[in-house]
Parts: C-alpha cells; structure tokens; sequence
C-alpha cells in the first residue's frame, strides 16, 4: 500500500509523458520545471517515479561514473550505450542526451548527425549542446532535422580549458550582456530551453524575463524557470568535491560505506549468510546425498589427461 499522500498518489498515477510541449505550458503557467540527471536503469527508474519533469544523460556521466578529472574525455559511444539504459528505465520523463566535447563543435553535419544518434540509438527525445552564439547555427540545424534542442550557457564545462576553470559567468556587465545576447540567439534558433550555469541570479532572471522558452538554473538563483542538479550530488554519493550550488538531500556515500563495513565483518565473524539467505533441500533427498557420498570419494576426472585436454 502507498504511504503517499491521496493527492500525490493520484496525480502520479495519472501522469502522462512529459514532452517538450508539457515544460513550455509549466514555463507559461509559472510552474516550476525539475531537471535531473541519471546515467543507468535503476537511476533512471528512480528518478522518473519519483516524478521529476525532465532527465539529462548528462557529459558529467565521465566524472561521477567514470572516473575522469572533467567532461572533456567521454565519447559519443559512451554516451549512447548509457542513454540506452536510461531510457529503458524512464517511461514518463522526457530524456535529453548531452552531446559530448567534439561531437558537434567540427562541422555542423556531425552535430546532426551525432544528434540523430541519440534519438534513433539510445531513444532521448531531446539533446543538448552547450554554447551560445557560436552553436546557434548548429542547434538551428539539429532543430531542423526535427530533433529538439536544449541550450546551455554560462559556464559550459566543455570549454573549461578556455574559461581559465570552473568559474562563474557573467560577473560583469559586459559579460551578462553577453549572456543576454547568447540566450535570445538560442531561442532563435528554435532551442526549446536553456540551461544557465553558474550565472548570477540577477543576470539569470533577467534572462528568463527576457526569453519566452524555460530557463532550467544550475547555480543560477531561484527566478529561472526550473532547477538542475546531478543526482549523485543531490543524494551524496559523488565526493570528490561538492560545487557551491549543490545541496546534499542525503548523504548514501556514508550510509553505503557503512552498509559495506558491516558486511565484511559478518563475513568475518560468520554471521552471514543466515539460514534465512540459504536453499534448503527435502530431508530424503539430503540423506540419499549423504548416503552416496559416504561410500567413498567422488570419482574425479584427471584434468591433466591429454585425452580429456580441450583446445
């Protein structure tokens, strides 16, 4: 039996797929979008029951799944083969592939291309790009080839190199004109949101006031039109270090590591597996294996007979 509350219950179990249409009519009505990223099936699973809007397979899988220092590394391929899995574990959410570093910055073709992968291999219904100005033609192009895009300005990790780090944008004037002028750029571009990262709320609300498609906030204050944060940060099992931004609703690292411990030193001491966690088998059939083993060894093959030798 569901321990939610009536209302809730009831509003999940009629819920629909979310498209790209249900975040515009959330954006029109002020109603506020939630964004999270998942990199698997059981996440994935997780996450849409639990009702969010939308779903990232975000670059970020390289950091928190793969072990790499940054974005940069991780390849259209292993973006797909985890796009796949979570839209196998997804039925209610819209899915949105990130398109990875170098998969759409060369030529405006791969970038389609690429794009198409994600709709056609893995099943997202969206992708996004980062990028302002400089991608407009490129995700005017994706958009074209009936594949809707989400942008992503301010800090965009994938040019980390060429930001000096990761380093909040749009600090001064100039710069948040910037942003202004990327943002209006993408929504010509017939972009369905823009994600703003590390942006200041100011300039971030002017933003969102000043497009009309959703503004989807990552360290971007409260007045944009929806809110982003990587699962593994939110629910604490990606420590590695912890952005400004991210607000831990659970710390399952530390609840892990102890589940962890604790099982090693059952093993140890031999309280598990309990006789709860093991097969039994029918008394006559246990004795009749006693009595058939009693009668002497079991006859073994010689593993170093030539004859018995496989190739």
């Amino acid at each position: 039996m569901s321990t939610l509350p009536p209302q809730l219950q009831s509003s999940i179990e009629v819920r629909t797929k979310t498209t790209v249409l249900t975040l515009q009519a959330k954006r029109d009505r002020g109603e506020p979008i939630t964004m999270l990223t998942a990199y698997d099936y059981p996440t994935a699973r997780m996450v849409d029951e639990a009702g969010v809007d939308a779903i990232l397979v975000g670059d970020s899988l390289a950091m928190v799944v793969l072990g790499h220092p940054n974005t940069l590394s991780v390849t259209m391929d292993e973006m797909v083969h985890h796009a796949r899995a979570v839209h196998r574990g997804a039925r209610n959410t819209l899915l949105i592939g990130d398109m990875p570093f170098m998969s759409y910055q060369a030529a405006i073709v791969d970038a389609v291309r690429n794009a198409g992968r994600f709709v056609q291999e893995a099943g997202m219904d969206a992708v996004k790009l980062e990028g302002g100005r400089l991608f407009a033609d490129t995700a005017r192009a994706i958009v074209r080839a009936s594949i809707p895009v989400q942008g992503h300005i301010g800090l965009t990790p994938q040019s980390v190199n060429v930001l000096g780090g990761y380093r909040v944008q749009g600090r001064t004037a100039e710069a948040a004109a910037a942003l202004v002028d990327d943002a209006l750029a993408l929504e010509d571009a017939g972009c369905f949101s823009i994600v703003l990262e590390s942006v200041p709320a100011p300039v971030a609300a002017h933003i969102t006031r000043r497009v009309r498609i959703p503004t989807i906030g990552i360290g971007a204050g409260v007045e944009t039109s929806g809110q982003v944060l990587v699962t593994h940060d939110l629910l604490g099992l990606f420590d590695d270090f912890k952005p400004k931004f991210v607000k831990r609703y659970a710390e399952l690292r530390r609840e892990a590591d102890n589940a962890l411990r604790e099982f090693i030193a059952d093993v140890h001491a031999g309280a598990f597996p309990e006789a709860v966690h093991t097969y039994p088998m029918p008394e006559a059939e246990l004795a009749a294996f006693e009595r058939r083993m009693g009668n002497g060894p079991a006859e073994r093959t010689d593993r170093t007979d030539p004859a018995r030798r496989s190739v």
